[in-house]
Order: structure tokens, then sequence, then C-alpha cells
């Protein structure tokens, strides 16, 4: 394999995983919001 081709598969695979983390991420979020469902405080509401 010479320089230029292990370059261009560290690149591909360096942006592959990239995007493979924040895709999990993107689900991890997900979970948690379902998990915790956002509750808009009523004490906040009544003072304004």
């Amino acid at each position: 394999m010479d320089i230029w081709t292990f370059g261009f598969t560290v690149a591909v695979i360096g942006m592959g995983g990239t995007m493979l983390v924040l895709w999990l991420m993107s689900l991890f979020i997900l979970l948690l919001k379902k998990l915790f469902p956002y509750q808009a405080e009523e004490s906040t509401a009544k003072k304004g």
C-alpha cells in the first residue's frame, strides 16, 4: 500500500467514524428525551 492509498483510507475511515459517532450521539439524545420529557415549570409562568 503506497502512501497516497494509506492516506486516503485513513481519511475515509476518519470521516466515517466521525459520522458514526455523531449518529450514535443523536440516538442517545433522542433516548434521553424520551426517558426525561421536558416539563415547563408553572411557577415561572405565573410570576410573569
